[in-house]
């Protein structure tokens, strides 16, 4: 579970960071990739649960 942690917190920084500095100057662009990022993360917990409540029922 560790290694799943670590890549979160990678993606989670990236996100911030992508958001403090490098936004892009179209705002429609830089919402699509906001909302592809945060699909993404979402996606990853999703993942982090399933693969956790695998390991609870063995």
């Amino acid at each position: 579970m560790k290694p799943q942690l670590i890549i979160f917190g990678i993606l989670i920084a990236g996100f911030v960071i992508f958001n403090l500095f490098f936004q892009l100057k179209d705002e429609r662009s830089n919402t699509a990739v906001n909302i592809i990022y945060s699909s993404i993360l979402f996606a990853y917990i999703s993942f982090m649960a399933y693969s956790l409540i695998r390991k609870m029922k063995k």
